[in-house]
């Protein structure tokens, strides 16, 4: 016969696996495929450093991104993240620039 304690146990450890306690964002990415045709317009460099960005040789704050890519948009975004930057600081500017109309994301590098 199993002791009652040992089925609470079983229950708490079954309910502990199977629940979710955090809630994970997506972020959507689009991928290049092969054979599409080659865009005419240049597409923007986005730089992302450690502790700075620059939009295409200009340094900007993650603040004033936003407007700057709406004003040219439609635009293709690349995202360049350098060496040392942070997973959390390409998602947090990812997150920023996500939903802004007009302007798709592709991120390069590694």
């Amino acid at each position: 016969m199993t002791s009652l304690i040992d089925v609470i146990f079983l229950l708490l450890l079954f309910f502990m696996l199977s629940s979710t306690f955090t809630r994970f964002g997506d972020l959507p990415l689009t991928t290049t495929s092969g054979g599409a045709a080659a865009s005419t317009d240049a597409p923007t460099f986005l730089r992302l450093l450690p502790d700075s960005l620059t939009l295409d040789t200009a340094p900007l704050d993650l603040a004033g991104v936003p407007a700057a890519l709406l004003a040219r948009a439609p635009v293709l975004v690349i995202v360049a993240p350098t060496e040392g930057v942070t997973s959390q600081r390409l998602v947090d500017v990812l997150g920023e620039l996500r939903d802004l109309p007009g302007v798709t994301l592709r991120v390069i590098g590694g």
